[in-house]
């Protein structure tokens, strides 16, 4: 299988640690690996406003950061290439996918009081609005391995299926050959709601052709509490979540799940994009836990 991951690549202990886990997983997979480093994410061009001149000024400063990242990337076991630009801007974002087809996108997250987490999910949120790429978060102090040996899928009761542009995950995590678990968290024990959210993950084509995959149900307060108790009761070294279009609302994000795994996992987190299934007419009742588990309105 031939894939390319692109790392948002840097001189600080996140970054590091980001691309030691994406060097593991693509060196063991065989893929191929795009050092990207960028002064921001963003939206919207900052030099419209602020003129050529400052983004040229900009540019010349990368010069040296380019050098150095390229000796990095002699370093490293899985094939690499640099990547320099001022700005992750969607025309951007969207010329590195034509270029080299990503997989996904791997961000490493500091260690808490190190560094504001918010900029790493405002980051993610744009990358999956540009492209409907999943992003993998990497935990600068999570020791697990790559690929992991044991993954857990964040699921609700909600039917989902993967996007083109992240089909590749469908492959990806089968080849991984981790154990999966299928963890669904409620504020109440519901094993009809569990059992539909292995059926979503099952028809989604996420991890088709795994014949084996394990189910819990875990009663929590909150969803991230919920997904934390998984990780820690499975021993797992990947968390898998989705990102539900209905919920790209930039101003609701601080407060979703998925911030506050970033800020609490002590392993790396895949967040990938989804589109809504077609409705299933089977009755059911709502829960408010199912409603919001990943991604809230």
């Amino acid at each position: 299988m031939h894939f390319s991951l692109i790392v948002l690549s840097g001189f600080y202990p996140a970054a590091q640690r980001a691309l030691q886990y994406a060097d593991s997983l693509a060196s063991c997979l065989g893929g191929h690996l795009v050092l990207l480093h960028v002064n921001r994410t963003s939206l919207f061009d900052p030099y419209v406003f602020a003129g050529e001149g400052w983004r040229r000024q900009e540019l010349e400063e990368e010069v040296d950061t380019g050098r150095l990242l390229a000796q990095m990337a002699r370093q490293l076991r899985a094939p690499a290439t640099v990547e320099v630009a001022t700005d992750l801007l969607p025309p951007v974002a969207q010329d590195l996918a034509a270029r080299h087809s990503p997989a996904l996108y791997i961000v490493g997250v500091p260690a808490h009081g190190k560094g504001s987490y918010e900029p790493i999910v405002e980051a993610t949120l744009e990358l999956l609005r540009a492209q409907q790429l999943p992003v993998l978060l990497v935990p600068v102090n999570s020791q697990a391995y790559a690929p992991p040996r044991r993954t857990v899928v964040a699921a609700d009761r909600e039917a989902f299926l993967l996007p083109s542009s992240a089909a590749i995950v469908s492959k990806l995590l089968p080849a991984m050959g981790a154990e999966l678990t299928v963890a669904h968290v409620s504020e109440v024990e519901d094993d009809a709601s569990c059992a539909r959210a292995l059926r979503a993950v099952q028809q989604s084509g996420l991890v088709p052709g795994v014949r084996e995959v394990n189910l819990r149900g875990y009663p929590a307060a909150t969803p991230a509490a919920g997904l934390l108790d998984a990780v820690a009761d499975t021993d797992a070294e990947l968390l898998v979540v989705q990102a539900r279009s209905r919920s790209y609302l930039s101003e609701l994000f601080h407060r979703s799940v998925t911030a506050a795994l970033i800020r609490r996992s002590p392993v790396p987190v895949l967040v990938v994009p989804v589109e809504e299934a077609a409705h299933d007419p089977t009755p059911h009742p709502k829960q408010a836990a199912d409603e919001h588990l990943l991604w809230p309105k």
